[in-house]
């Protein structure tokens, strides 16, 4: 049986498997992503590569997808908008640590033909794949092989300009579509919500999540969060009752809320501090903002 190693290399996470020739995972790891650091992502990706091959004796390569614009060799990270990569030859610094065979892909092209081999793509010729996380990224199959374009970024969907001279970019441009639809963007817009709301903008999220920095399901990195625009490195676990605390307000206010998700977070990020819910009414202001109603 021929076994590979997959990583995945993400804003806020390096995703490991090992998986076999009919494109099944027989082993997991993962690990948090060091995002400032080239030299340490490339040491935590060796580090769960060599996990894994010890269980292995038949791994025979590595594949990495990094989350980044990738040269056309497939062996370098000519840049990364979530990530401190610039020119990364990461290819070379990766073979050089695990004595194996690497390719390096863009995350998203990755997913993308994973989904046409072994996923719901099968047996299709023409594919698009979106992906959301810390950023928001895609791929294309096109009569059945992926197209990457010349430079590598064909599918980088989430840097299209949706609006013009909108919110700067990790990536330089403004108004991409990133800014706006990720994971990044919904903290950008729980700051401003919750600072609309009467909360101190800076230290909004902590108020309201119970004390949000250093939590190990939220993560929010303080850094480039001037007029609100970025929030680099934020995750967070939804739970279906959320959503319903969410409607429940929603309700109560008898306000129309098409941003009920948005809310259901925030819900969420209290819970993960051990909190309840979010103080009642400081939700219900939150409620009445998004949707431009005040309580009598």
């Amino acid at each position: 049986m021929t076994l590979t190693i997959g990583v995945d290399v993400g804003g806020t996470k390096v995703a490991a498997g090992v998986v076999d020739d009919h494109g099944r995972i027989v082993e997991k790891l993962r690990r948090p992503t060091p995002s400032t650091s080239p030299h340490e992502t490339a040491a935590v990706i060796a580090e769960v590569v060599d996990i894994l091959k010890g269980k292995f004796d038949e791994v025979e390569a590595v594949g990495l997808g990094a989350a980044g614009f990738v040269d056309e060799s497939r062996s370098m990270v000519l840049f990364a908008p979530n990530l401190a990569w610039r020119d990364e030859p990461l290819k070379k610094k990766v073979e050089s640590q695990v004595g194996l065979p690497v390719i390096v892909e863009n995350d998203a092209n990755a997913t993308a033909w994973g989904e046409a081999k072994f996923g719901a793509g099968r047996g299709e010729d023409h594919i698009v794949l979106i992906t959301l996380g810390t950023g928001i990224g895609g791929g294309l199959i096109m009569d059945g092989d992926l197209y990457r374009g010349r430079f590598g970024i064909g599918g980088e969907f989430g840097h299209f300009r949706v609006v013009p001279d909108g919110r700067r970019c990790g990536c330089g441009n403004r108004g991409c579509w990133e800014q706006y639809a990720s994971g990044n963007a919904l903290v950008a817009e729980a700051l401003v919500l919750l600072e609309a709301s009467g909360v101190d903008g800076r230290t909004g999220l902590d108020v309201l999540a119970g004390g949000l920095a250093g939590s190990r399901v939220l993560d929010l990195k303080r850094e480039s969060m001037v007029n609100r625009e970025f929030a680099p490195g934020f995750r967070i676990d939804l739970h279906h009752k959320d959503m319903g605390i969410a409607l429940a307000a929603a309700r109560e206010a008898d306000v129309a809320l098409p941003m009920t998700g948005l809310v259901a977070q925030l819900v969420a990020a209290a819970r993960s501090q051990g909190h309840g819910s979010l103080d009642h009414s400081a939700l219900l202001k939150v409620v009445e903002n998004i949707s431009g109603k005040d309580r009598a």
